[in-house]
């Protein structure tokens, strides 16, 4: 499957994967910055919501169908999120609909609901708040724009929220925010001393978002 993204340069296909469950509602999720929509992480976390009842649509920005590895102009990502929001409600028009991703996806999402795209909640896996060691470097003034509710999966070591008071901080100044730690976890919620395959790290967030999406 895929979709079309009007970027400013023309018209884009990215490929997506949609699995539809049995009507809890959709959960659309976009890749971080360095691992496409195929990452195991991400096929284990939505198959999980998958049998907990969640249909589910995975899809890549442009700069990974183009084979490039790096990310290109948040714009062109925030066009892909609002492309690929319409494909899922084109999918299934009465369900309700939470935008998740992993680091950069997540982050871009938010900013795309900062500008107006219209969900029903924001799940980070993980939020970017700043590049590890430049706490200086905030990636957080759009976040109390936000008004439906945002939950934040967060590893309790991860590098990007150092310090966890500032993290904390910039949830405080959220309308309606929430966290879900994972103790020891990492950027990639991996835990010293208690190896697991990505898949099944991914599948172990599933009921968070369950939880979440229930409340």
């Amino acid at each position: 499957m895929n979709f079309d993204v009007e970027l400013p340069n023309g018209t884009a296909a990215v490929s997506a994967e949609w699995a539809e469950a049995s009507g809890r509602g959709t959960v659309v999720v976009a890749h971080g910055a360095g691992a496409g929509m195929e990452h195991p992480f991400l096929v284990g976390f939505t198959g999980a919501l998958n049998a907990a009842g969640f249909s589910t649509l995975r899809f890549n920005f442009p700069y990974r169908e183009q084979g490039r590895r790096m990310p290109g102009p948040a714009a062109h990502a925030i066009a892909t999120w609002r492309a690929a929001v319409a494909h899922a409600r084109s999918l299934d028009p009465d369900a309700a609909l939470w935008a998740a991703g992993k680091s950069y996806g997540g982050r871009m999402a938010s900013m795309g609901v900062a500008d107006g795209m219209s969900v029903d909640g924001l799940i980070y896996l993980g939020y970017p708040l700043h590049p590890p060691g430049r706490p200086e470097k905030l990636r957080a003034d759009h976040l109390p724009a936000i008004a439906v509710p945002q939950l934040f999966i967060e590893g309790s070591n991860d590098p990007f929220i150092q310090p966890l008071s500032q993290f904390e901080q910039v949830l405080s100044t959220c309308a309606d925010a929430r966290v879900q730690w994972i103790e020891g976890g990492g950027h990639s919620f991996e835990v010293k001393g208690h190896k697991r395959a990505p898949e099944v790290v991914g599948a172990s967030l599933a009921p968070l978002v369950v939880e979440f999406a229930a409340a």
